[in-house]
């Protein structure tokens, strides 16, 4: 078994992005890091009020350039529908993040929505924008209530060559009902909630790719016919050789997993982030005390955890799902190795929660009940620092 440490100029990287965000760590390192330094968001006491037994929060995250692979099958197909799963992709970065913090209900969302007029017209701004309401009131169903503020729409064309699609989500809540992952420790085992399938709330088969990894995703599998057709879509100064590098088209058609049907490669990388609201909310309310730490594998892929541990210590992932087509997809055509995937990617994986293997089968059936895959996907063990370690059947990742 080959056990890869390294560090490489990714082909991410080389395209002005990055995984771990280094600079925006080392430009907010010196401020506040609120009442729970280890928490998943930024908590603040209640300045709305005043009341010391109650927090506040305040969130912001977007669908980051998934906005850009939407208007190019959007251009392609006509399909303007594609664009409420950009919203839903919005909503869901900022919602699960705040889930992983222990909120679940009476959610404030602020939407902020920066467009090129020239080639964004108004039939966009209205998918989104009342895409955003279909999918809380969908959440309704589940006591979820999030309320819509409205927000701001801009041209500001000289800035966003498309268009850009974030928000910003905000709650009071109890004190004493925060996950701050203070708890986390050794001896807790990881349940590994699934990114990818159809649960019991979604209307078709998610691929699991979320909103992260998608520049990517994008230049890696698509082809040169989007850089010639589609020139508004990447950043002009880009090598060519780290533009559109990849051989498929948005329409072309695979094998959906576990089904007859065929989907298209523009379906699979859109697939909409899927919420696990419906899951979380009733493990917090009825398990809340067991519930050890929450970690949304959002940027940085299953290193993300490294972050939020409240001390030294090594969390070992042995038993990961096996990455859905989509991942593989990226794979193949990008040539990335497993290190760079894992750390991009959730590869199947995006929810994880922390808790005593008394707990883990409970929680695993709650999930099962909604239709999402899970199951205990590794534990965590004393350490002299902070590390992650993947362990897959040819080689072991250490981060």
């Amino acid at each position: 078994m080959q056990l890869i440490s390294r560090m490489s100029n990714s082909l991410y990287n080389q395209r002005g992005v990055s995984a771990q965000k280094e600079d925006v760590h080392n430009a907010i390192k010196h401020l506040d890091k609120g009442l729970f330094p280890n928490a998943f968001c930024k908590i603040y006491p209640d300045y709305f009020t005043g009341d010391a037994d109650w927090v506040s929060v305040m969130h912001a995250d977007g669908a980051g350039t998934k906005s850009i692979l939407a208007y190019l099958y959007w251009k392609e197909t006509g399909d303007a529908s594609v664009w409420k799963g950009i919203a839903q992709d919005a909503v869901v970065m900022n919602l699960d993040d705040l889930l992983c913090v222990g909120i679940y209900d009476n959610l404030l969302f602020s939407s902020t929505i920066d467009r090129n007029k020239a080639v964004i017209p108004g039939e966009v701004l209205d998918a989104i924008i009342n895409g955003t309401q279909v999918l809380f009131d969908n959440l309704k169903q589940f006591g979820v209530n999030i309320h819509y503020l409205g927000g701001e729409t801009a041209d500001v064309g000289d800035v966003v060559r498309t268009i850009a699609v974030n928000g910003t989500m905000g709650a009071r809540w109890p004190k004493n009902k925060i996950i701050s992952n203070d708890k986390i420790q050794p001896g807790d085992v990881i349940v590994g909630l699934a990114s990818f399938g159809q649960s019991n709330y979604e209307t078709a088969y998610n691929s699991g790719i979320a909103s992260n990894g998608l520049t990517s995703a994008r230049h890696d599998v698509l082809s040169k016919y989007y850089a010639q057709q589609f020139p508004e879509t990447f950043e002009p100064s880009l090598k060519d050789e780290l533009v559109y590098i990849g051989k498929h088209r948005l329409t072309d058609l695979l094998q959906e997993p576990n089904s007859k049907k065929q989907i298209s490669i523009g379906e699979l990388i859109l697939s909409p982030t899927r919420t696990f609201a419906p899951v979380l909310k009733e493990i917090l309310i009825h398990h809340f005390d067991a519930v050890h730490g929450l970690i949304h594998c959002s940027g940085g892929g299953q290193t993300k955890c490294l972050k939020y541990l409240p001390g030294t210590m090594k969390v070992v992932k042995d038993n990961l799902f096996a990455p859905p087509v989509i991942f593989n997809l990226i794979q193949e055509a990008s040539g990335a190795d497993a290190r760079e995937m894992y750390q991009v990617f959730n590869m199947g994986t995006r929810l994880e929660i922390y808790t005593d293997e008394t707990n883990a089968q409970q929680f695993i059936s709650i999930a099962q009940s909604f239709g999402v895959e899970a199951q205990v996907i590794g534990r965590v063990e004393e350490s002299g620092k902070k590390e992650v370690e993947i362990r897959l059947k040819e080689e072991i990742l250490l981060y």
